[in-house]
């Protein structure tokens, strides 16, 4: 019987060493580059950083591209998290191989301030200042210079795909929308607006995923937790209090909230966490949003 609940002791702290040794890492970006950041190791007064991604450095990174992508403005990870997805208000949105730093796609994108990477390697890209207006913009990793779809969308700044719902959605100004796929085996795949909803709130920066079913949005003066199947916005207490918002990673299982918020105009050198609390400081780096990586 001891050696049982010896053996049974032994596979339980082996599990729980696999599960707590995975890295907890942020992704960030400003200026001209992309860091991945311990976030358990890094403070106030020191950053360990990962992995670092600077545009001038990537060789297959054209120079005509290069200058589109300053300042970077969001890095999310995608793909099972081995790749990066940049975009800049410079004009340009990138995908980035995190294991070989191989770029996989650029296009020039005026006004990028977020992307997203779809089945069958389709990115959707908001914000794009097109003619006749703003826009949302979806691409082809074989063919970065050709538009295959657009919809207009009033000062996107949020886009992300919801796998189990095979729903995209994308924020703008004062309204969150859902699309769907359609012809998405086809040389013209479209994105079929579903619906609409008003934002309770104008002005809005960012959006990501909480669970399967609900999203964490931001706007210039608070936080919204949209519940898909009510069809409902609640304030986000967290961040009640918190204004001028800029990016929000919330994990509901573990209540870890990490944001950043707007300090020099739109910008920041602090990436805020909460339980555990704690300032990530980059001195040298203008930040706008941070993704997490791994919860």
């Amino acid at each position: 019987m001891n050696q049982f609940r010896l053996i049974f002791f032994a596979i339980v702290c082996l599990l729980f060493a696999s599960c707590s040794g995975k890295p907890k890492e942020i992704v960030v970006c400003g200026d001209d580059q992309v860091l991945i950041i311990d976030r358990v190791k890094s403070d106030s007064t020191s950053v360990v950083v990962t992995w670092r991604w600077i545009i001038s450095e990537a060789e297959d990174l054209p120079v005509a591209y290069q200058k589109y992508m300053i300042p970077t403005d969001e890095c999310k990870p995608v793909d099972n998290n081995t790749k990066i997805l940049i975009t800049s208000s410079g004009g340009g949105a990138v995908l980035v191989d995190r294991a070989t730093k191989k770029t996989l796609f650029y296009a020039h994108v005026p006004n990028a301030h977020s992307a997203e990477l779809l089945p069958n390697d389709r990115i959707v890209v908001a914000l794009s200042t097109a003619e006749g207006g703003n826009s949302i913009e979806l691409f082809n990793i074989s063919k970065p210079e050709e538009v295959i779809f657009r919809d207009s969308l009033y000062s996107g700044h949020g886009v992300v795909w919801m796998e189990e719902m095979k729903r995209l959605f994308a924020l703008g100004y004062d309204e969150l929308r859902s699309y769907s796929l359609m012809n998405w085996d086809s040389d013209k795949p479209e994105l079929k607006l579903e619906k609409t909803w008003k934002l309770p709130d104008e002005s809005g920066h960012d959006l990501s995923r909480v669970t399967d079913r609900s999203l964490v949005l931001s706007t210039h003066h608070s936080a919204w937790i949209f519940d898909i199947d009510s069809e409902q916005f609640s304030p986000f207490e967290l961040l009640r209090d918190v204004e001028n918002l800029k990016s929000v990673n919330y994990n509901v299982s573990s209540d870890e909230l990490i944001y950043t918020k707007g300090e020099i105009s739109w910008w920041t050198h602090n990436v805020y966490c909460k339980n555990p609390d704690k300032i990530i400081s980059l001195p040298d780096v203008n930040l706008y949003k941070a993704r997490v990586i791994h919860w």
